[in-house]
């Protein structure tokens, strides 16, 4: 599994830990993590899910009428340091 991957993996685990379902999964250049947020959680639940996306690259919270709370996760993936970081019709 990929450093990216293992960091979410993690993150998944906090906020299962703190009873929220989570999904993860794995793209080209991140791997991302999304849990649903239920409407009744707590202001130190709230402190604790916060803590655990710090870990991440970025996220944030989708809220809609229809859809409830989603909150997402983004940690990406290591952009490699050598080799044909440019694709092959990179040109120097």
């Amino acid at each position: 599994m990929p450093a990216s991957g293992v960091s979410a993996a993690a993150i998944a685990a906090r906020l299962s830990a703190l009873g929220l379902s989570t999904r993860t999964e794995e793209h080209r250049r991140h791997t991302s993590v999304e849990a649903e947020v239920p409407d009744a959680l707590s202001a130190e639940s709230w402190r604790e899910v916060l803590d655990a996306v710090a870990e991440a690259d970025r996220f944030g919270l989708l809220a809609t009428s229809l859809n409830g709370r989603t909150l997402w996760a983004v940690v990406r993936k290591a952009v490699p340091t050598t080799g044909d970081v440019g694709g092959p019709s990179y040109q120097r």
